[in-house]
């Protein structure tokens, strides 16, 4: 059967939404015997023989999958079902295994009452390609910052367009490269934009004021998936999740100090951040370690061209400090031992041509966290630019590793920072000259305020080739309607390995690009 993406999308869209109360909703069955696919179909961490596959019910469910790799589901695979309860906020995920490689796979979802298992819902359908075991052309994007700064979703200026924009590059996958949802940003309804004109939020209950509770930090997730162009491209491109701090609160680390914030009732930390992850881990598709079931940094191998290595710079970093500690300890890492001994020994073990690094934060960008008019390190880069201190130290380690070992083609893929840049990190002009030289990309935000651009420090020889960001004219938090959203496309070329970095404006206008060719042994 020939299949064209292009066209299901259309199919989709013209049949999974329609609108309910002013709000992008699943088009099913809205009689109280039925139930309700409430929040869509997501699919992540594709690999050539498997991927995660997610939905959420409107009430205790039996939920059934079917796995086809035909559009008309004449081949279908029934997966055994599974229970949606109340426990995991009726959500449901699993791990489809098995597939064939470098195929176009559809999985359908109907949900039955387990009060009444007569009564079912309409299916919906989702769509990913499993990754390739021999060489063709890989396409991605990655961003990050979803509905931060009190910019929500406007259904009058077309919600978070900057979605729409994306899928229609046709991605095999999409990285979400941290503050995915904003925890600590409730949205007004109504905000005066410099124009005259007004900005009108979409509010629920759960965005109208900080999380703290384990329901309010579901609501966060289940407020993104509100808007019609997240839940078309999570229906046809699988997102691979990697987490910050606006999943919890803005700059978290165990030096966080909620005491004077008002806004919070609960202050401790640690137990927001331990709700914040069981909310993260509940409401994506992200896979789940057996060793360590909260565990975000992972390998997804996407062919023999490209493995992606996603780390994680929050759930094990030191205090917020200084950073200016001359060894590694609690207070000064940021990775952590058993984060970058595993690391190491996966880059080691890659026979992939490219190796990226997804990396929630930039490595030479400074980033403060101001806290009683004292400056502290909220990212790497510790601002001194000389020899390697606080966390830089970590770094320094790794990349002196990746020389050292022969490992070649890593490039770095970040965000956080709210505009868009090109940083190659030169040892000719670093402080710290003992690594090959790198490229690290920069996007962001998706939909929410434009920021920047921040200092560099020349610890590792940091030079910008490209930067996109407000001038000070239009300042700070410069909302989605200025154009000013940003994500990354990379393609990879099958016949010549090139990689090839593109950097985009939500109106798929592109700002940068550069081809990198690859070195073989």
């Amino acid at each position: 059967m020939s299949f064209s993406r292009r066209s299901f999308l259309k199919s989709t869209a013209a049949t999974g939404l329609v609108a309910a109360g002013g709000l992008a909703m699943p088009a099913l069955s809205r009689a109280a015997s039925r139930p309700v696919i409430s929040h869509g179909v997501q699919s992540g961490d594709v690999t050539a023989n498997s991927g995660m596959v997610w939905t959420r019910a409107d009430r205790p469910s039996k939920v059934m999958f079917e796995i086809a790799t035909r559009e008309d589901f004449a081949n279908a695979r029934r997966l055994a079902p599974l229970n949606a309860l109340p426990d995991t906020d009726l959500a449901v995920k699993r791990m489809v295994e098995d597939l064939p490689s470098d195929q176009e796979i559809f999985y359908r979802v109907t949900l039955a009452d387990l009060n009444d298992v007569n009564a079912t819902s309409q299916p919906m359908v989702g769509h990913f390609r499993t990754a390739p075991t021999s060489k063709r052309d890989v396409k991605f994007v990655w961003s990050g910052d979803t509905v931060g700064q009190g910019w929500g979703i406007d259904k009058a200026r077309g919600g978070m367009k900057i979605y729409a924009t994306m899928v229609q590059h046709q991605p095999d996958f999409f990285i979400h490269s941290g503050d995915t949802v904003y925890s600590d940003g409730p949205l007004k309804e109504e905000v005066e934009l410099k124009d005259g004109t007004i900005w009108k939020n979409i509010v629920t209950p759960e965005k109208s004021k900080v999380a703290e509770t384990l329901n309010e930090y579901r609501g966060q997730w289940k407020y993104n998936m509100m808007d019609e162009n997240v839940l078309a491209m999570s229906r046809e491109v699988p997102t691979f999740f990697q987490w910050d701090d606006h999943e919890v609160v803005n700059n978290w680390s165990a030096s966080k100090d909620l005491t004077d914030d008002a806004r919070y009732t609960e202050k401790n930390v640690q137990l927001l951040s331990a709700r914040a992850a069981r909310a993260f881990h509940e409401m994506t598709p992200i896979s789940y370690m057996p060793a360590e079931p909260g565990r975000v940094y992972r390998k997804i191998p996407y062919g023999p061209m490209l493995d992606v290595f996603f780390l994680d710079l929050r759930s094990y970093r030191g205090p917020n400090s200084d950073g200016m500690q001359d060894a590694v300890d609690e207070k000064s890492q940021v990775l952590g031992a058993e984060q970058i001994a595993w690391l190491k020994r996966e880059l080691v073990n890659s026979k992939a041509t490219w190796k990226v690094i997804a990396c929630d934060m930039p490595i030479g960008l400074c980033v403060w966290d101001t806290h009683k008019d004292v400056k502290r390190v909220e990212a790497v880069a510790n601002g001194d630019n000389g020899a390697p201190k606080g966390r830089e130290l970590e770094f320094a380690d790794l990349l002196r590793f990746i020389k050292s070992a022969g490992i070649d083609n890593t490039v770095w893929l970040t965000a956080d920072v709210h505009y868009t840049a090109a940083h190659y990190y030169n040892p000719d002009k670093a402080a710290f000259q003992d690594f090959d030289p790198f490229w690290e990309f920069v996007s962001g935000p998706l939909h929410a305020g434009t920021f920047g651009p921040n200092d560099l420090d020349g610890t590792f020889g940091p030079e910008v080739k490209f930067v996109k960001a407000p001038t000070k004219e239009q300042g700070g938090n410069l909302p989605p309607s200025m154009g000013l959203q940003f994500f990354g496309l990379v393609e990879i070329d099958g016949a010549t390995e090139q990689l090839k970095v593109r950097l985009m404006d939500s109106g798929d206008t592109e700002l940068y690009s550069v081809t990198l060719d690859p070195k073989f042994a």
